[in-house]
């Protein structure tokens, strides 16, 4: 499908906002708290500003012709062109166009901000992809009687006619978890039904992005069947809502940095939140589940599309790696050293494999009860799996490829005064670069796997993935044996 920016100047209407329209966006009165401070504007904070001008950026480039196929889509159902991140894809095809959306915020962020803007709308896809099954859906809850099926369609309707970012929060504070009840306090729960909606009192967190974006859709996890009625609840509301409150997790990365010491770093975080919502409102016409415990149980099949980008994401960053272990190594002079090919070589085998779960998932994909294509489950909780096993081990052997060089790193200031950088750039060249080409590198890798956000980006890819032991318990749940059965059985000629 031809989305190019050329259609778009060709008279083809757009509903595609610009950096500074999104900066705009934010400054909607919202409430949120850095450092344990009051903010007034997201756009005034440093710690937030720097990943607000990487989000603008983004919007920016819907209208370039190097990204706009990879950020827009010609949307058939209004025939405008409209951001990818909302595509409901109905073919394989539309799996892999869709991809080029993961690849390209996975790439702008060098895989360091986990939900990008584009994921959060996953979510609402996969409600989508299962609309009959929500059709089908009553709510619980006296009072209140959303239409869920119309309402989801609504909803990607909305946000992808307005072109919006949105954050999605669906774990629970962490707790005493010797006490079964303790995780109950922070429930969302709804504390009353009025006229045209619901309002809600609870708590979330990891709230990604949810600072930076337009819209919160949340819901509740665990306990699944055994949760309450009035805890069972899916929604999305604006992030301005009243009752709403942004509480920021100490900033990491370091904006305002030059980019010449901190490439990745000085460009900013995803800003989590915890966030507590206090007696929020919940309009009725965005409420995609209500007090029903059954409809819980979808998060599975529904989040299939945040676990295909979640993977992605994890395989784009891989091929950074490999990238980046290529360069050091035609930079030391240590390519044709066996024990290092090998080296790189295990990097290689990570990166080639995590892509070929993606290409799989997608081989593999089928249409859904709505015809919504959704990649394999399978191969999807197969790759996150391996990814997350085998993450340490190449962040470790990168860094083992740099040497010395990644421990003794010194910034542009070092380089540039001249009692000193003489000194530096005489006796740390590389091999057939300089001084300075070579520390740019080793500082682009320590911001990849060492230092303050790579280490907080590695403890989220493992949280962000589930363990490993739920992710193998997710394979015997999610994985169809019956057929590997059969062949042993015909092959072992049992007749039982």
């Amino acid at each position: 499908m031809d989305t190019s920016v050329s259609k778009t100047k060709a008279g083809i209407a757009h509903r595609l906002k610009t950096g500074a329209e999104f900066k705009a966006s934010l400054d909607d009165g919202r409430q949120i708290w850095v450092g344990g401070k009051k903010i007034e504007k997201v756009t005034d904070e440093p710690a937030l500003a720097a990943g607000v001008d990487l989000l603008a950026s983004m919007f920016d480039d819907q209208f370039t012709e190097e990204y706009a196929d990879a950020t827009t889509y010609l949307e058939p159902t209004t025939n405008e062109i409209v951001s990818r991140s909302w595509q409901v894809p109905r073919s394989q095809a539309d799996l892999v166009d869709r991809r080029k959306m993961i690849e390209y915020t996975s790439l702008k962020t060098g895989g360091t901000f986990g939900r990008p803007p584009d994921l959060a709308p996953a979510i609402a896809v996969g409600l989508a992809a299962y609309l009959p099954t929500f059709k089908k859906k009553k709510s619980l809850i006296d009072g209140c009687s959303p239409d869920f099926a119309e309402n989801i369609e609504h909803y990607i309707a909305y946000g992808r006619d307005n072109n919006l970012t949105a954050s999605e929060s669906l774990a629970g504070p962490q707790t005493d978890r010797s006490d079964p009840k303790a995780a109950e306090g922070s429930l969302l729960r709804v504390k009353s039904v009025e006229a045209g909606g619901i309002r809600i009192s609870g708590a979330k967190t990891v709230g990604s992005i949810a600072a930076q974006a337009n819209e919160i859709f949340f819901t509740n996890l665990g306990g699944i069947q055994s949760t309450p009625a009035d805890a069972c609840v899916w929604g999305s509301v604006p992030i301005n809502t009243p009752g709403i409150k942004m509480i920021s997790r100490e900033m990491v990365s370091e904006p305002g940095a030059d980019p010449f010491d901190h490439p990745i770093s000085h460009l900013g975080e995803e800003a989590d939140q915890f966030i507590v919502f206090d007696n929020v409102f919940v309009p009725t016409d965005r409420i995609f589940n209500l007090g029903d415990p059954s409809a819980m149980s979808w998060y599975g099949p529904v989040c299939v599309f945040a676990h295909w980008h979640v993977l992605t994401r994890l395989a784009v960053k891989a091929e950074l790696f490999v990238g980046a272990g290529q360069m050091v190594l035609e930079v030391l002079g240590t390519d044709k050293i066996p024990a290092v090919q090998m080296m790189l070589g295990e990097l290689i085998e990570y990166a080639q494999t995590l892509r070929a779960f993606i290409v799989a998932a997608e081989a593999l994909a089928k249409p859904t009860e709505a015809d919504v294509m959704a990649p394999d489950v399978g191969m999807l909780t197969a790759g996150r799996l391996y990814s997350i096993q085998h993450y340490p081990r190449i962040i470790h052997t990168l860094q083992e490829l740099c040497g010395q060089g990644l421990v003794m790193r010194f910034g542009k200031a070092a380089f540039e005064n001249p009692d000193i950088g003489h000194y530096l750039k005489d006796l740390l060249p590389g091999h057939g670069v300089s001084a300075m080409q070579k520390e740019l590198l080793m500082n682009f890798i320590w911001d990849m796997t060492s230092g303050a956000l790579a280490g907080r980006v590695a403890l989220f890819e493992n949280v962000n993935s589930s363990p490993a032991p739920r992710l193998r318990a997710r394979l015997y749940e999610e994985v169809k044996r019956d057929g590997f059965v059969a062949q042993v059985k015909k092959l072992a000629g049992m007749d039982w």
